[in-house]
């Protein structure tokens, strides 16, 4: 029997201070942006720090998060400002 949990899993994007954005996936988003910050993030981020958080998405599963992820990364910046706006 599977039992439920309350952990959530988030897709996120982040400002890099050169203007780029990253995508990404966490179950701790503000964990995660620290070690973005730290360098010990994903390899896009480091020497693009500090990083800041712009947008964050609530999903039940890694899966849905993954899925969502694949999705937003495949936008334009354009599309992604249109997304970050609606939030």
């Amino acid at each position: 029997m599977s039992e439920k949990t309350d952990v959530y899993w988030f897709v996120y994007i982040v400002e890099c201070s050169d203007g780029t954005y990253y995508t990404g996936i966490s179950n701790d988003v503000k964990n995660r942006i620290e070690k973005h910050n730290t360098g010990k993030g994903a390899a896009y981020t480091r020497g693009r720090g500090p990083v800041k958080l712009i947008y964050s998405e609530k999903l039940s599963t890694r899966s849905e998060a993954s899925i969502r992820e694949s999705i937003i990364k495949k936008l334009s910046k354009l599309q992604k400002v249109k997304l970050i706006r609606t939030q």
